[in-house]
């Protein structure tokens, strides 16, 4: 039903198959209001809609509506051929009151044919904490009472708690053991139009935790591009908003960075193709229908580029880029990182290893980013000293040795200082300690996060002299060895270049390229991220060398000859993995007895690999062993 097909910090590309085609996330589902259309269904597809959202309890509690719901579809009745979602009415019932047979309302939409039908939540956002209880209780029980009658059809239940995180979290962990399909985390809307961004930050990373990780995660009510791209960081795969529409009935245009009124404009600071053949000023003259059309065309227009803009960051590495760019646009937003950079440790567990692009800096919250402490930590973790002496340097160029290459050649830990901290020479190369840009002057935020990893960093380090002379051999080997360790685990380095190791390097740039023991090829170092890819070879020696579960992927015994051949490993045949592995970890797979049976390259971190039952979770390299 849903696969994961690139990804970056915790977004993800995912397929999403309907009853009516197959949807490509993340993306926005417009608001089609079933009774009146300023804009028609056709229109919005070709603006770039997949899918669309419409209200199942107008059209439940409309006769004429309803009665063409039931006889011709729910497809037919809004003039919309792809993939529809109906939502339930909880957030009418809680705005206007009313009431509603929660059961009898999810199966109107599995009767008129709904792609993906809506649970009837309790909208519990401005309540105490004692209600809140009683209505997320409330929640739950009607999820578990309508997944029995979904039928075909996607069935979504809505994470409720109000503003209380634990609730959240409380909520999404029983929802993970309902028969449901997707999730929509609701209740948000007013905080959203409060511009409460830390709130509701917070909110979705206590429901992302408690959620299982192969049900796509939909933000009911969040259509403002301005949302997008920290929500999509965050985990969430669906949005939806009749924003589009409202700000036009207003007279106001979305822009990626906010919001302006036509009424203030003498020129239009857009190239859609709304604002490329209109003037402000002709805008303006239009008649009332003719105007809203055209400034909700605009707003769909930019709501569409922006979603595309995230799925190239995500394809390209460069998200957290994205989501710190826009933050600028809004004090709240800025608040709103102050609360990710609180939970990296969480998001730390869905970053890839290393990405095809450099790491930009772009303010104070760029070294809380979770692939820097991932770095960090793994350095603190498992780099090994070579020498009882340690020497510390400045950065004066990348790679370190280009420019001192007789930092390589002293009998000392040399540490270099710059603005990730304090970074042992031998991992010069590594992602992103050759790739990252940074100004010359950090902020001081920055500084401090460097500056206490660098003291823990000293804390393990024999003690700090002067210029140790002499000339120590092998620096190479003590490289190779250093980014084993730091990439695998403590011990690979000695594991994988034991013996009398032969390297093979670049004639262009004079870089390790291959490392061959015993006349066998063990690993190749990548010239992009200076991490190691691992050959059969290899893997046998970490294998024999460390201990399960460090790097295993366990295979199911129905894979275990197809993958012996070299075929993927896909995530419905994983048995067990090792938790610390992280997408695009080199891995070693095995069976359950432990024999390895191939290296190759993770996809999915162990909790997605035993939740997806679709997908790829290691891209095998190399088969046979």
């Amino acid at each position: 039903m849903f696969e994961i097909r690139e990804r970056d910090a915790a977004g993800r590309i995912g397929r999403l198959e309907t009853a009516h085609g197959t949807i490509t996330t993340p993306t926005v589902l417009p608001v089609v209001n079933p009774g009146h259309q300023d804009l028609p269904p056709v229109d919005i597809a070709r603006l770039g809609a997949q899918a669309v959202i419409t209200n199942s309890y107008i059209i439940h509690r409309t006769p004429r509506l309803r009665r063409r719901a039931l006889e011709e579809g729910v497809h037919r009745l809004i003039g919309f051929p792809g993939p529809v979602m109906t939502d339930s009415g909880s957030f009418q019932m809680y705005e206007y009151g009313g009431r509603l047979d929660p059961l009898e309302i999810v199966a109107f939409q599995r009767d008129i044919g709904s792609d993906m039908g809506t649970i009837l939540d309790v909208f519990s956002l401005d309540a105490d904490r004692a209600r809140a209880e009683r209505e997320v209780a409330q929640t739950l029980e009607r999820a578990r009472d309508s997944a029995p009658l979904k039928g075909d059809m996607l069935l979504a239940c809505t994470v409720q708690g109000g503003t209380y995180a634990d609730l959240r979290l409380r909520c999404a962990r029983e929802l993970a053991g309902v028969e449901a399909d997707l999730h929509p985390i609701g209740g948000v809307v007013p905080i959203m139009e409060q511009q409460g961004y830390g709130d509701l930050t917070a909110i979705i990373a206590a429901a992302k935790k408690g959620l299982p990780p192969h049900r796509p995660v939909h933000l009911f009510g969040a259509g403002h591009p301005l949302v997008f791209p920290l929500a999509v960081a965050l985990g969430c795969d669906l949005f939806d908003s009749a924003a589009y529409a409202k700000y036009a009935q207003d007279g106001r245009l979305m822009l990626p960075e906010g919001t302006v009124r036509l009424a203030e404009l003498e020129e239009l600071p857009c190239a859609c193709p709304v604002c490329s053949l209109h003037t402000a000023g002709e805008l303006r003259e239009m008649e009332p229908g003719e105007r809203r059309a055209a400034l909700a065309r605009h707003n769909l227009h930019v709501t569409f580029v922006e979603m595309r803009r995230i799925r190239e960051a995500i394809r390209g590495g460069w998200l957290w880029e994205l989501v710190e760019q826009r933050a600028r646009s809004h004090p709240r937003l800025l608040e709103a990182l102050a609360v990710v950079q609180r939970k990296k440790r969480w998001l730390e567990q869905y970053e890839p290893v290393s990405k095809t692009r450099a790491l930009l800096y772009t303010g104070r919250f760029s070294l809380h980013r979770p692939l820097i402490h991932r770095l960090h930590r793994r350095i603190l973790d498992r780099y090994a000293f070579f020498f009882d002496r340690t020497l510390v340097v400045d950065e004066e160029g990348k790679p370190f040795t280009r420019r001192h290459p007789e930092w390589a050649r002293l009998r000392a830990n040399v540490l270099v200082r710059g603005p990730l901290g304090l970074i042992p020479l031998e991992l010069e190369d590594m992602y992103p300690v050759a790739q990252s840009v940074f100004p010359e002057t950090l902020d001081g935020p920055s500084r401090r996060v460097a500056d206490s990893f660098s003291r823990r960093l000293l804390r393990r380090a024999p003690p700090v002299v002067g210029e140790a002379p002499g000339d120590a051999k092998d620096f190479d080997l003590r490289k190779i060895r250093a980014v084993a360790d730091v990439q695998f685990g403590p011990g690979a380095g000695e594991a994988l270049f034991s013996g009398e190791p032969e390297m093979v390097k670049s004639s262009a740039t004079g870089k390790i390229r291959n490392v061959y023991c015993d006349r066998r090829h063990v690993a190749s170092l990548r010239a992009g991220d200076g991490l190691f890819t691992l050959k059969l070879a290899g893997g046998q020696r970490l294998h024999a060398a460390l201990p399960p579960p460090r790097l295993r992927v366990v295979l199911h015994p129905d894979a275990v000859p197809f993958v012996t051949e070299g075929k993927s490993v896909f995530a419905k045949f994983v048995v067990d993995a090792d938790p610390q592995l992280r997408p695009y970890d080199e891995a070693l797979i095995v069976d359950r007895q432990d024999g390895l049976v191939a290296v190759g390259q993770c996809r999915l971190n162990r909790q997605e690999m035993l939740a997806f039952d679709r997908g790829m979770a290691v891209k095998t390299r190399e088969g046979g062993a």
